[in-house]
Formats: structure tokens, sequence, C-alpha cells
């Protein structure tokens, strides 16, 4: 796709790109948005159709475009880009959202999942990497940032300790199976190597995950990471990381 001056041009859009990645990048830096636009114009299966520079402009280009990756910044004026996500979960909930952010404060870490927030990328990564991390979101990968995925499992890992003397309610009944494949999600395991671990076939895990997020009533994987730690179904060394 063609990018002129701050707008994209619809009809630039190259051919054959009916079935790719529509990207919306919302920013309040011009010079960074304008550097995603010129990597991503090159990535076969990604159009850019659309940019924003703040929480509002995503919400109004969101429900323009349909976009089906949405890279969002955190701290913006007017609207943030957090709740931006939590209004964009409830108008557009196909749309993955993809934090990318300079932000490495556990708060907006927190919020941004609680939000509906599909992964949390620091701006420290290349440029080049959010391709892939875009295409990663869209099978359905939970992506955050290393520094950022250790402050989140000691946290909850933490809390779950804390919570053991309180008396809690049952949890849903999860079988064998759903057991063996919520603690593979929650290792950060794709579904195809969950598969070959299990030696079942990608859609079956699929399946599975479906009725894991149905029976504990959650909404992404990403929350049943947060379940399988405050649960304590992992096996979690004294950093937090799993063993094995």
């Amino acid at each position: 796709m063609a990018y002129r001056g701050a707008h994209m041009t619809m009809s630039d859009a190259r051919p054959g790109d009916d079935d790719a990645i529509r990207v919306l990048i919302v920013d309040d830096h011009a010079l960074f948005r304008r550097g995603l636009i010129q990597v991503l114009l090159f990535e076969d299966g990604i159009q850019v159709v659309g940019e924003g520079e703040d929480g509002e402009d995503a919400l109004k280009k969101a429900e323009e475009l349909a976009p089906d990756v949405i890279l969002m910044d955190v701290r913006m004026p007017r609207t943030s880009g957090i709740e931006a996500t939590r209004r964009l979960a409830e108008m557009l909930p196909t749309a993955k959202i993809l934090m990318l952010t300079v932000s490495d404060e556990e708060e907006d870490l927190y919020e941004a999942i609680k939000a509906g927030a599909t992964g949390y990328l620091l701006k420290e990564i290349s440029i080049e990497e959010v391709a892939d991390a875009v295409r990663a979101v869209m099978q359905g990968q939970t992506l955050i940032s290393p520094s950022m995925a250790s402050k989140l499992i000691v946290e909850f890992n933490n809390l779950s300790k804390k919570a053991e003397e309180r008396q809690s309610v049952p949890a849903p009944k999860l079988t064998d199976r759903e057991l063996e494949v919520l603690k593979l999600v929650a290792r950060g395991l794709t579904n195809r190597d969950i598969a070959d671990s299990l030696y079942i076939s990608e859609n079956t895990v699929k399946n599975h995950v479906r009725n894991i997020l149905e029976k504990l009533h959650l909404h992404s994987r990403m929350e049943a990471v947060i379940y399988a730690v405050k649960e304590r179904l992992l096996d979690l060394d004294e950093t937090g990381e799993p063993r094995g």
C-alpha cells in the first residue's frame, strides 16, 4: 500500500491484499507511526489500513476500518491506549490489540491485560520484529516482552501464595486432558506445539482451549495463564519461571 503524507490511500492497496492482515497503528508520535508504516508496507500478508494519534482516533478509525490487529500505544492524550482498548474490546471483539509502548510500569501491564489486550511489547524490540508480532497474535498467541512477563508471573505467584489462607470458591472442574492443555498454554506453547507434545491434532487443541475458556469464564489465553498461576497449576521456581 502506498503511503502519502499523513493519510493512507485505500485505492493504492497491492493486488492480492484481500486476505492480508489489516493493521491499524495508533501512537501519538508521528515519526514512530511513519517508521512502522514504512516497515510493514513491504511485508507480505500485512496491510496497514489506517493510523491514529490517540485513543479517540483509535475508536473512530477502528469502527470505520474494522482492522484485524491494532498496534496501540499506552500513554496518549485525550483517551489513553488502555481506555481505548477497554472500549474496543466491546465494540470490536474480534480485533487483536497489541500494546506497543515504552512503559514498563507493572500497573500499565495489568490494566492493559484486564482491558483485553492480546499482548504487551516494549518499544525496545526492533521495529522489524513488529511484523512477526502481528502475525503471531493473529494466530492466537499472546505476546509479552520477557521482562514484563517475568513481572507478571512473579506478581501473580505472590498473590496466589497470599490467597492460600483465604477460603476460595471451588473452581469449575476441568478434565485431566484440559488441565494438561492449560498448563502448556500457560508455558507459552502455541496450539501446534501443544498438539505435538500431546500427540493430538491442532483442531483438538483448539477445541480444548475453547472448552477451558468457556468453563472458567475467561476471554483469552492470557487470562488462562493468569488463572493457571493463581491456582498454582504450574511448578514455578523462586523467580516465578516454570520448571522443566
